[in-house]
């Protein structure tokens, strides 16, 4: 079992910055990711992270204005989000894939294993 525990969501003024944390239980993994989930939408990919290559991947949505990162010895992934925009208002989900079983999935939520509860990120306009 692995639990994945998200932090640091909140309330911010479109424009403004959020750092998101996921603190991760276990050690080996091929990927984590970060998904999000809007009223009445599916959830969808945001960013993710090879963790051992460090290799990255983010939606075209949130490239250049978000970056996810990893801190190997604390076991935690982050999700660095600037230039909120009121779209990017959702739950934001932690998610764990353990075992590579190829890299074509990597924005599919149903490719990875083990999931957070979620934290609220609301942008004001």
């Amino acid at each position: 079992q692995v639990q994945l525990i998200e932090s640091g969501g909140g309330l911010v003024q479109a424009g403004g910055s959020l750092r998101l944390s996921c603190a991760a239980s276990g050690r080996d993994r091929y990927a984590m990711g970060w998904f999000r989930q809007a009223p009445g939408k599916e959830r969808e990919f945001v960013a993710t992270i090879r963790w051992v290559s460090g290799i990255t991947y983010y939606a075209d949505s949130t490239k250049g204005r978000f970056t996810i990162s990893r801190d190997n010895a604390k076991n935690t992934v982050y999700l660095q989000m600037n230039s909120l925009k009121p779209e990017d208002t959702a739950v934001y989900y932690c998610a764990a894939k353990l075992k590579y079983s190829g890299s074509s999935y990597l924005s599919d939520p149903a490719y990875y294993d083990y999931w957070g509860q979620g934290t609220q990120v609301t942008v004001s306009s």
